[in-house]
């Protein structure tokens, strides 16, 4: 079963998932069926703090998403 590709369901599993743990773009990409992870984080932004921390996997520099405790004021 495919998932929906919705932008504003997608942002809402990726906040699920960022509620449990850490997330890469990898992870997003392939568990979560998000596209576009880095667009979606940037519209999460808005109203959570998510700071980016940098990996190298697979050989590859990719972002791991750690969302902060706490929502914008």
């Amino acid at each position: 079963m495919a998932l929906s590709n919705q932008t504003h369901i997608q942002r809402n599993r990726l906040l699920e998932e960022l509620r449990r743990r850490p997330l890469t773009t990898f992870e997003a990409r392939t568990l979560l069926d998000i596209p576009h992870p880095a667009g979606r984080v940037k519209e999460l932004r808005e109203h959570h703090r998510i700071i980016t921390c940098w990996v190298t996997e697979q050989g590859h520099r990719i972002a791991r998403y750690v969302l902060l405790a706490g929502d914008k004021a």
